[in-house]
C-alpha cells in the first residue's frame, strides 16, 4: 500500500500504510505493528511525536487546505 498523509484539520497529521519513523539521530521508532497512526501537530502531546488528543482539550485549531506548491527554486 502507498502511504497516504492526511491533514485534519484542529488535528494531527495521520499516516497510513507501510512506513518507519526515525528521530534525529536515525533511530527507528517502534510502532508495535501498526499502519496508521497520528502524528502532532500542536506540540501539545505528551507522546510527540505522536497525537494523543491534547489538541482537543485545549482547543487548538489549524485548518490546511489543500493547495498547489510552486515548483522548488534551483540548487545552487
Amino acid at each position: 500500500m502507498a502511504v497516504k498523509v492526511s491533514v485534519f484539520n484542529n488535528g494531527p497529521l495521520r499516516i497510513e500504510g507501510d512506513f518507519t519513523i526515525h528521530d534525529a539521530e536515525g533511530k527507528e521508532f517502534g510502532l508495535g505493528g501498526r499502519t496508521t497512526i497520528g502524528l502532532c501537530r500542536c506540540g501539545l502531546s505528551e507522546n510527540k511525536p505522536f497525537c494523543d488528543g491534547s489538541h482537543a482539550k485545549q482547543g487548538w485549531q489549524s485548518t490546511c487546505p489543500a493547495r498547489d506548491l510552486p515548483p522548488p527554486k534551483p540548487k545552487v
